[in-house]
């Protein structure tokens, strides 16, 4: 083979191989952006699942104090104004959960 061929033959390869990496690097692009992608559904997944379990935690203790036997003698309105007390702060919990997801 000739030098004039030789040297075809590498400028032939050379095409190819820069032709392999232009693939390579459009590949590699779309893949970083398909990983942003799946970062922010993670992270917005991570603070969906910290509101729930927020949500979940003031349900439970919703739950039992629905579960609070109320006495008989002069004590259940003590009672009652702790659940009620209770409440108002779940509720409030819930309104401060919604302005922080705005």
């Amino acid at each position: 083979m000739s030098v004039a061929g030789q040297l075809d033959n590498v400028l032939n390869k050379t095409r190819q191989l820069i032709e392999l990496c232009n693939a390579l690097q459009e590949e590699n692009d779309l893949l970083k952006l398909e990983n942003q992608s799946l970062q922010v559904a993670f992270d917005t997944s991570k603070s969906k699942i910290a509101d729930l379990e927020e949500k979940l935690r003031a349900l439970k203790l919703a739950r039992s104090l629905e579960q609070i036997a109320v006495p008989k003698d002069g004590s259940s309105e003590k009672a009652l104004d702790m659940k009620q007390k209770i409440s108002e702060f779940v509720r409030e919990i819930d309104k401060c959960i919604v302005l922080l997801k705005k």
